[in-house]
């Protein structure tokens, strides 16, 4: 009884989102496609989760990774003087190159991929995670309890560490958020203007450039995967909201 109501409720496998379906190009939502299929008959829906995983994941590992040499990299900044000034110096001179010339460069270089896309966001990625640590860890450098902490004999690293971190991690959250969205259109930016993910592999941004010669025959194809940029992307900053709030 148990296992027939798992396969009652359980969704139908998904066909493969590389298979073509010659019979079916271009059709649109239906039983055995509920969004359709592109160009080459495959299937929207199971495009979409496999281009999710791919997107979405990328974009979080990258803000992961960013975020802690970030993080580190400007709070160490905010303590250390005359060579934190100068390092921030150059935080500013790096976050003023616009990704998509990073990325541009690497796919010169190196070849259009998935690891062109991730070197590109990640030199310039950090960046401004270390100038928003670096703000706030300035900010917080002037209170009470860290000047009481120094009075007992706290080191910077302690201080910083024990005192500062959980006082400056809901706005860090918060700004995690607004970069996670702004990576996640980069990602389908770059693979959209081919210098990233490579067709066939299913990736939101180039599904939607695969797609785009039919937006007026077929706009299912292009409006599923940009759909789900928009949402996704809305969804991670309506949530950033929240953390910023508790910071306040």
């Amino acid at each position: 009884m148990f296992r027939r109501a798992l396969l009652v409720l359980a969704p139908p496998a998904l066909p493969d989102p590389a298979r073509a379906d010659f019979g079916a190009l271009l059709a649109g939502p239906s039983a055995a496609h509920p969004l359709g299929t592109d160009q080459l008959g495959r299937d929207m829906l199971a495009r979409l989760l496999a281009g999710g995983r791919l997107t979405i994941g990328l974009s979080l590992v990258t803000v992961v990774v960013t975020g802690v040499v970030g993080v580190a990299v400007g709070m160490l900044a905010a303590v250390t003087g005359v060579l934190g000034r100068a390092v921030m110096r150059v935080v500013d001179a790096l976050a003023s190159v616009p990704v998509v010339l990073v990325g541009l460069l690497s796919a010169v270089t190196f070849g259009p991929g998935v690891g062109s896309l991730v070197l590109a966001i990640g030199l310039i990625g950090w960046t401004p995670f270390a100038r928003q640590a670096h703000l706030l860890t300035v900010a917080e450098s002037g209170r009470e309890y860290v000047a009481a902490a120094d009075g007992l004999g706290a080191g910077p690293v302690r201080v910083l560490t024990r005192h500062v971190v959980r006082n400056v991690a809901p706005p860090l959250l918060a700004h995690t958020c607004v970069r996670f969205a702004g990576t996640l259109l980069t990602v389908s930016g770059l693979s959209f203007l081919g210098l990233g993910v490579q067709p066939p592999t299913a990736e939101w941004g180039s599904m939607v450039a695969e797609g785009r010669e039919y937006l007026f025959t077929a706009p299912h194809v292009v409006l599923v995967p940009s759909i789900a940029v928009v949402l996704t992307a809305g969804a991670v900053l309506w949530w950033g909201r929240r953390w910023d709030r508790v910071g306040r």
